[in-house]
């Protein structure tokens, strides 16, 4: 695939993502500068706003330069920072070289997908790919370990039953090998064993902490009479790492914006003091976390509400700025304020600007995509979602905090990104020798908002520079995880 700028014509980022990511680009890009180009709002909360969420290049540098600080600190010791640098145990990635029938399984959410993958070496590559996707009952997220473990076993064993016999058949006394991808925070201790440190996204699975979630899978696969076996446990971001690296070996960077928000990335084992006396020869993947983040965020008093009513108070306020799950909800909350001391809609406060979460973060995106004179589409989303019909000055009131916000994510966003390529150049000097970085992005927030993505871009170019950033490529990987999550039950396979 041919590399296309996402930035001006003088930018040096390079983007590769779907031709539909930019079908919106030049529409969204006019309505903004429309916007910015109208005199300084006369609405108190609004002006507010703006000035707090504010992330001009000097406070960007600081983020950067934060989390910076809080990777190095938590490579140092464990809990030495916001981030929590979790080793994956990841030390060999994809090569293409890889032979044989693998499997991965997807469990991160309210439903699970099984994969099979044949793999065919570097000539052949993906010979074969089937999957399913299954739904899980919500009385097994509530349920017992042997209960939800036991049902995704069974349904392991339905997916295996309906193979049809492939390239590659298990020779007798080998078993077949999954990664399973685990979407939960865990404490690794190897690259095919970790402990469940808590249950989130609505489960609450009894008896489960502390136990290896390995362990859980193998014994309910055993008991089902699969012969099969967990290779690598990963989480989605390195599933997209690794699955992105298969195809080119540049990627040391795997980010997931969507729903929620996590990045990884390869890392020089002599760089990590708490290895200790492990190996410190040869590269690791690393888990940041960098949800957790906190130090230095532009938080308003909108943010802080809702971090109050929120689920982990005080925890992953990063993640509460940046990723889908949350921008529509700040809007939101935004608006209503408005509507309350400012007349945003004359007289009328409407009744749905009060439930929290009713705003969806796609409904910013339709709303930014607007590209008429009158903000048309704009007043028709309004008129259909609250019921109001507002004027010009209250749709253009309405654009400017949507673009608020969402300026505010990306560029946090790309702040992120950027202490970790600068974090990877210190240790290898890659840019500054003209060798190409990938970064390898997923996620719903990233592939369907193109504003969203364009501030990111822009974050990024401000802060490397444009001759380091020439050397950066960011590629949109969809749905490549549960291929790495197989690749690496291959790359890590005992036989």
């Amino acid at each position: 695939m041919s590399l296309i700028s996402f930035a001006s014509a003088s930018s040096s980022v390079f983007i590769t993502p779907t031709v539909r990511s930019f079908t919106s680009r030049r529409s969204n890009y006019t309505v903004m500068s429309a916007v910015r180009s109208e005199s300084p709002s006369t609405c108190p909360v609004l002006t507010k706003f703006q000035r707090d969420c504010a992330t001009p290049k000097p406070f960007l540098r600081k983020v950067a330069d934060a989390i910076s600080d809080d990777m190095r600190a938590g490579l140092a010791v464990q809990g030495g920072g916001d981030l929590d640098m979790i080793l994956t145990f990841v030390d060999a990635l994809p090569s293409g070289k890889e032979e044989g029938l693998f499997y991965a399984l997807d469990l991160g959410g309210t439903n699970f997908r099984v994969r099979s993958v044949e793999l065919g070496g570097k000539e052949k590559r993906v010979v074969a790919a089937e999957s399913e996707q299954l739904s899980i009952p919500h009385e097994l997220m509530i349920g017992t370990s042997e209960q939800l473990f036991g049902f995704i076993a069974s349904k392991l064993a339905d997916f295996v039953a309906k193979e049809k016999p492939g390239q590659f058949p298990l020779e007798q006394g080998r078993k077949r090998e999954i990664g399973f991808t685990f979407s939960f925070p865990v404490y690794q201790t190897s690259i095919d064993s970790g402990t469940l440190i808590k249950w989130t996204k609505g489960f609450h699975v009894s008896g489960m902490e502390g136990k290896n979630v390995v362990a859980c899978l193998n014994e309910a696969m055993e008991a089902h009479g699969l012969d099969m076996r967990v290779s690598a446990l990963v989480n989605d971001g390195v599933g997209t790492l690794a699955g992105a690296r298969y195809w080119d070996e540049d990627v040391m960077v795997g980010v997931i914006l969507g729903t929620g928000t996590n990045a990884c990335y390869v890392e020089q084992k002599s760089a990590i003091p708490k290895l200790q006396n492990k190996s410190s020869s040869g590269t690791t993947v690393i888990n940041t976390e960098w949800g957790g983040f906190s130090k230095i965020l532009p938080r308003t008093i909108f943010d802080q509400e809702m971090d109050k009513e929120s689920l982990n108070p005080g925890e992953h306020l990063y993640e509460k700025m940046i990723s889908g799950m949350y921008l529509g909800e700040i809007v939101r909350r935004v608006l209503l304020q408005m509507c309350k001391t400012s007349d945003l809609f004359g007289q009328f406060v409407p009744v749905k600007l009060s439930s929290p979460f009713a705003l969806r973060t796609e409904d910013l995106c339709k709303m930014q995509e607007d590209n008429t004179d009158d903000l048309m589409s704009v007043g028709s989303f309004l008129y259909n979602f609250l019921e109001v019909e507002a004027n010009l000055k209250a749709r253009r009131r309405v654009v400017e905090v949507c673009d608020t916000v969402v300026k505010r994510g990306g560029r946090l966003a790309g702040a992120g990104i950027v202490a970790i390529l600068e974090k990877i150049e210190n240790e290898t000097k890659r840019m500054a020798s003209g060798q190409r970085t990938v970064v390898a992005i997923d996620g719903a927030l990233y592939e369907k908002y193109p504003q969203y993505r364009r501030y990111m871009q822009d974050s990024l170019v401000e802060l490397l520079g444009h001759d380091l950033a020439s050397h950066v490529v960011i590629k949109h990987t969809k749905d490549v995880s549960g291929l790495g999550a197989a690749l690496l039950a291959a790359t890590n396979s005992i036989y």
